[in-house]
């Protein structure tokens, strides 16, 4: 396998850092209640509509596992890339600490929610998915991928 340099990686994730914002803010979904009501939803509008509609304890969990822990995974990673990184106790607490918590991020409570959420409105309105459901995957996957590369690299 060839090797993949620090400096390709770190620009590899500031790319899918753009594609996770842009996931964040692109519509991802559009219910259609009763054919008359569409409202499309991105990861941030959901997440604005959870705290309007005050459904406090969604809106944490959504917000932390799909905006916080995936923006906290970036900032760790970019923090392992760095050049200036040459501790190895430092380097260590956050490869721990990235594989403890990182999988927790994105990807599975994105398709739970997703789930619930067309479970139980199945039968009242239909779900049209949009492009910014696969461009957040597409910035899940990479960051599982670069993750997976860094970890490589350091070791």
């Amino acid at each position: 396998m060839p090797v993949i340099t620090p400096v390709y990686l770190r620009w590899l994730l500031l790319s899918t850092t753009g594609l996770l914002l842009t996931g964040f803010v692109t519509p991802m979904l559009t219910i259609t209640k009763l054919v008359f009501f569409d409202h499309s939803f991105s990861i941030l509008s959901g997440i604005g509509q959870l705290w309007r509609d005050q459904h406090y304890f969604l809106f944490v969990v959504i917000a932390a596992f799909s905006v916080l822990l995936p923006l906290a995974k970036v900032v760790v990673l970019f923090k392992l890339l760095s050049p200036n990184s040459h501790q190895p106790e430092h380097r260590q607490k956050l490869l721990h600490l990235m594989h403890d918590y990182g999988r927790w991020a994105m990807l599975d409570v994105m398709v739970v929610a997703l789930l619930i959420m067309s479970v139980k409105l199945g039968a009242i309105a239909s779900i049209q998915v949009h492009l910014g459901l696969y461009i957040f995957a597409a910035a899940v996957i990479l960051i599982m991928l670069i993750t997976q590369q860094v970890v490589r690299h350091l070791d």
